[in-house]
């Protein structure tokens, strides 16, 4: 029996996983070939644990001529492996907090640069002047074009966010630094920049007008990621025996305008666990700051179910201007669901919760923001759930009101979101998405939208709120004959008229009525 290769879990070093082709290779090189023939200064946005240092990595390899790591590779008989090229990486790997940091870790980053090469700089305080003259003098000593990768980009700006101030001073250190790659063509064979989020060309590029942006290229939308083709071929061994309908809805759909894609840390987590379902990629890093976003907008949460947006608002924003949901996406908490026609010329990108696990994790976090509800959260879901399937709707009424009769006086307080009306639904939104329900949030009808419905195989739930409404939110859904979407299905449709009080912070009325 032949041995499994090692999983390649957390190494991001192109040599490390090819010198002994001990480890598993998802082979992206027939797309880097393609990348690299057909222009010289790209970017990529992808969201964090993505493989984006993985693909610095070989792209360095490649082009330092390193054959003998890309060995039964599909680059290999259609690269020119007599010429090699000056690399100049650029990697902020490390976490600076404020403007002395910054300079300090840009410095370093320089030198080591200059180590690696064999180079003597001016140190200078601004990073453009400085990597200018390494830039020249490297193609100088090397009689070759320089190749300048930079991988994590905006890490400068994006681990400060919490911090105005100081993210707008990285905003400056970076924009001095890579104005320089523009300044330098005549001396770079090949850039590529990549990162987490994409902030406007004029916010951090400023001059760097030539970057072609690739973060929802179709031709490019499988460069990062696991494909389904890779997990049924590459993983095929590791994965032997699992459940891949389940793989799929857990870790899968991830879409940039093309093929959807798995998250790798979320596909090599899951193998070495013994197969077992878990948040492995969103346990790596909470979202406190989209949470401060969320409460600071009073965002109303049944939104992340239906959002429809233009490339526009996903594509970039400033730090000046953050934005809720071109964070979300970029982040990897939303992804493309669906792609339709503008009435005004252009797409329309429907977005939602990429797969299960970013969906139950996700909400986890939005219920204990909303209600601070902790060990109280896994009982409330136990019963929700259980209740929706037994069609109980005297019990759901009691969990209901023991619900937000549970949620501490202090978080109404100290907290904004519950002041305004979409603060009832969006505790109940967040409960029941974090079931993993079938559920959609202003489900459209030819008569109008129910505020929330619910499909199981046992029943349907046609859910309407109303706050401070006077006991009349059950008479809307039968006025405006909402069930009739989907009648003649064969399972009992329940219409349940929620309303909630804004004084007494409760249910005041739960009505109901069952047809079929």
């Amino acid at each position: 029996m032949t041995a499994l290769k090692k999983l390649p879990i957390g190494i991001q070093t192109f040599e490390k996983i090819r010198a002994d082709h001990a480890y598993l290779y998802v082979d992206k090189t027939a797309l880097i070939h393609q990348l690299v023939t057909e222009g010289e200064y790209y970017f990529l946005a992808r969201p964090r644990r993505f493989g984006k240092s993985l693909l610095v990595s070989t792209l360095q390899a490649l082009f330092e001529g390193r054959k003998e790591l890309f060995s039964g590779l599909a680059i290999e008989p259609a690269w020119d492996w007599n010429t090699r090229y000056p690399v100049i990486k650029i990697s902020f790997g490390g976490v600076a907090r404020d403007l002395l940091e910054m300079k300090s870790l840009v410095a370093a980053i320089l030198r080591s640069n200059q180590q690696r090469l064999g180079i003597e700089c001016h140190e200078t305080p601004s990073g453009g002047v400085w990597l200018k003259e390494l830039i020249e003098q490297t193609r100088q000593k090397y009689g070759q074009k320089v190749v300048i990768l930079v991988d994590e980009y905006d890490k400068l700006i994006v681990d400060n966010l919490d911090q105005p101030d100081v993210a707008s001073q990285g905003r400056e250190v970076l924009r001095d630094l890579y104005s320089t790659i523009k300044d330098s063509d005549e001396h770079v064979k090949f850039a590529f920049l990549t990162g987490v989020s994409k902030f406007s060309k004029v916010s951090v590029f400023s001059g760097l007008n030539n970057l072609k942006d690739i973060s929802l290229d179709p031709r490019y939308a499988t460069l990062c990621g696991y494909t389904q083709h890779d997990l049924e071929t590459t993983f095929a061994a590791h994965l032997q025996g699992a459940d891949m309908a389940q793989v799929r809805q857990w870790y899968n759909g991830y879409n940039f305008l093309g093929e959807r894609v798995y998250n790798p840390f979320d596909i090599l987590l899951f193998c070495d666990s013994g197969q077992r379902f878990k948040n492995y990629w969103f346990a790596t890093g909470t979202p406190t700051f989209l949470i401060k976003l969320i409460r600071q907008n009073n965002f109303y949460l049944p939104q992340l179910d239906r959002l429809e947006v233009s490339e526009g608002l996903i594509d970039s924003f400033d730090i000046d201007n953050l934005q809720l949901v071109p964070l979300l996406f970029q982040t990897g908490y939303l992804s493309i669901k669906s792609v339709q026609p503008s009435l005004r010329g252009g797409q329309l990108f429907r977005l939602g919760f990429p797969n299960r696990e970013v969906l139950l994790s996700f909400t986890d976090v939005l219920i204990h923001f909303l209600t601070e509800h902790q060990s109280e959260r896994i009982r409330f879901q136990e019963q929700l759930y259980a209740l929706l399937q037994a069609g109980d709707m005297a019990q759901l009424r009691d969990c209901l009101k023991a619900l937000f009769a549970s949620i501490p006086y202090n978080n109404y307080v100290n907290n904004t979101i519950s002041s305004y009306e979409g603060y009832y639904a969006s505790v109940i939104y967040a409960y029941l998405a974090s079931l993993g329900l079938d559920l959609t949030a202003e489900d459209v009808t030819s008569k109008g939208r129910i505020d929330l419905s619910i499909r199981l195989d046992t029943a349907i739930y046609l859910i309407e709120f109303k706050v401070d409404g006077g006991g009349k939110a059950l008479e809307q859904i039968k006025q405006r004959n909402y069930q009739q979407k989907y009648q003649g299905q064969s399972k009992p449709i329940y219409l349940i008229g929620i309303d909630f009080d804004s004084a007494e912070r409760n249910l005041t009325a739960f009505d109901w009525e069952q047809l079929g």
